[in-house]
């Protein structure tokens, strides 16, 4: 036996419904996102470490070799040795150390009324405090 007409469309609309409800939980999922590319950068290459030329100074104010008679006058670009040959006596202090320039090097004098601070680096008169 058919069913009365007034019920059809509401089951139409139930199966209508379940079959909205059911192709919801038959979706397939989604995977997670390939990954994207990461751009790799090379590893840095350190530049090659800066050359010192000439003898050097010790953490006790001596030198490491001789000593040349190129500068005449205290000026920029001097070597730390040729420093203290121009300056006739041993520095009260030297503080030896590395940075990111290389070989970095400050010499104090304690001169009468005043202190004399002489930076160096890779063996090169860089500034003077005074």
């Amino acid at each position: 036996m058919i069913a009365p007409p007034a019920r059809r469309p509401a089951r139409a609309l139930m199966l209508a419904g379940a079959v909205v409800a059911l192709g919801a939980c038959t979706a397939t999922e989604r995977g997670a996102p390939a990954p994207s590319p990461v751009a790799v950068s090379p590893v840095p290459v350190s530049p090659p470490a800066p050359t010192v030329s000439g003898p050097v100074l010790t953490g006790d104010g001596g030198c490491t070799g001789p000593v040349p008679n190129a500068a005449a006058a205290l000026e920029l670009g001097i070597g730390e040795c040729e420093l203290v040959r121009l300056k006739g006596k041993p520095p009260t202090d030297v503080l030896v150390g590395e940075g990111r320039s290389g070989r970095e090097v400050q010499v104090l004098y304690n001169e009468p009324g005043a202190k004399e601070l002489y930076f160096f680096v890779n063996n090169r008169l860089d500034r003077i405090v005074r």
